[in-house]
């Protein structure tokens, strides 16, 4: 008799993300920080108390997820 493991995936689309609130200076610390560091979301992390590499990503990606779909949907049609 075999048995698997149950494995679950921690992938979660970003259509099912809560919105991260950030204050007004946080958000201008990410920006400042990315624009000097690129996404290195630890080091950027490290600068706001209490905030975690995941949500600092994740914050990022729902900020600009309209450029990143303009630039792919670019990039596609490049490609096409």
């Amino acid at each position: 008799m075999s048995t698997t493991a149950n494995t679950t995936s921690e992938e979660v689309s970003s259509n099912e993300w809560e919105f991260i609130h950030m204050s007004e200076q946080e958000e201008d610390l990410i920006c400042r920080m990315y624009k000097l560091v690129g996404d290195r979301w630890n080091l950027i992390a490290g600068r706001i108390p209490g905030r975690k590499a995941e949500e600092i990503e994740r914050f990022w990606i729902m900020r600009h997820a309209d450029a990143f779909s303009v630039t792919r949907n670019q990039s596609k049609a490049k490609h096409s």
